[in-house]
């Protein structure tokens, strides 16, 4: 992915080549733990939009228009809807029978499902009716349990999930696991759909990761590697950054284009270590992502690159860079482990 060979020169021409090491280390969590003080909040409120790329191309004016169908739903929560039932897989097919993007059963789809492009047919498998039949739903749902008390929109994805005559009962979210855990998860993942408004609350962990990928430079690279004892603890990209954040408590999934998902996602300009930073061909889909690394400040990472070469500081400013994430517990948590 870059130069070396230029970060080297940096180091040399500053006269820190020997002392580089945990010297930089040190200087890293210092700053990361200056700026967690100095912060304030994180994203702001307001209309969401969509975070770039975060939905793939061809489904996001579909997801931007029809997240705005009533105010108990926004396109960044319809987009973690979508992402947690099929991770925008048009095709997908559950053992329960829930088939297509929006992972509709048949029974719920007879009674709910519309002409979302209006061509006449009511197609489940076809994303351009199942994501507006999504949100129409969600919307049903919505005012079924308008006039309970509490959050609507948590109100409404309680009832997705546990019935609105249970929201109703409990005069909110009802005491069941598994609902609370579904509201939970789908709010959360909603902030990495959400382009945010302001800025995103740094990483307490992050310094602890960078220092776990700094230990590791100098190691091959290795494709599928996650650093174990048979793979002479070598990693390939998304093993790498895995393995970094686990050495923090945080258990991120093991390919790229999920660990996107962990979290929001700073600009360009408010990058700081320890932010995940993504490399794509395709900048309209966060679902192609192919490269990821720890971000160390200075518009370099630590990275995995490539078979034949070795875990290494690279530069961040390449045309394939896709974008960020601030990796938060609750965002690793929240993701699925299977989409």
């Amino acid at each position: 992915m870059g130069d070396g060979w230029t970060m080297r020169k940096m180091w040399v021409g500053a006269g820190a080549a020997v002392a580089l090491g945990m010297g930089f280390v040190m200087l890293l969590v210092v700053g990361v733990y200056l700026v967690a003080g100095n912060l304030a909040g994180g994203a702001g409120g307001g209309a969401k939009k969509l975070a770039k790329g975060s939905v793939p191309a061809a489904y996001q004016p579909i997801v931007q228009k029809w997240g705005n169908l009533c105010p108990a739903i926004n396109p960044a929560l319809l987009a973690a809807q979508l992402y947690q039932e099929s991770g925008f897989n048009p095709k997908a097919r559950s053992a329960a029978a829930a088939q297509g993007i929006a992972q509709f059963i048949p029974g719920t789809w007879a009674t709910h499902g519309i002409d979302g492009d209006g061509d006449g047919d009511r197609d489940v498998w076809d994303p351009a009716d199942a994501i507006p039949s999504a949100a129409s739903y969600d919307c049903s749902l919505a005012s079924y349990v308008k006039d309970v008390p509490g959050d609507p929109t948590e109100n409404m994805l309680a009832s997705y999930n546990a019935g609105a005559y249970a929201v109703i009962k409990y005069q909110g979210v009802p005491p069941y696991k598994e609902t609370q855990n579904y509201v939970k998860v789908i709010t959360t993942l909603e902030k990495s759909f959400a382009a945010p408004t302001g800025r995103v609350d740094p990483s307490e962990q992050a310094a602890g990761a960078i220092a776990f990928a700094q230990k590791k430079l100098g190691t091959p690279y290795l494709w599928g590697g996650n650093g174990t004892a048979d793979q002479g603890g070598r990693f390939d990209c998304s093993g790498l950054t895995k393995a970094a954040y686990e050495s923090v408590g945080i258990e991120l999934p093991r390919v790229a284009n999920d660990q996107y998902n962990a979290g929001p996602h700073p600009r360009r300009e408010e990058l700081l270590p320890g932010d995940l930073v993504f490399f794509s061909d395709d900048l309209t889909n966060s679902r192609a992502i192919r490269h990821v690394g720890i971000y160390v400040g200075g518009g370099y990472m630590i990275d995995a690159p490539r078979t034949g070469a070795v875990i290494r500081f690279d530069p961040i400013d390449t045309p394939d860079y896709f974008g960020a994430t601030r990796v938060t517990e609750d965002g690793a948590k929240a993701l699925p482990t299977t989409v």
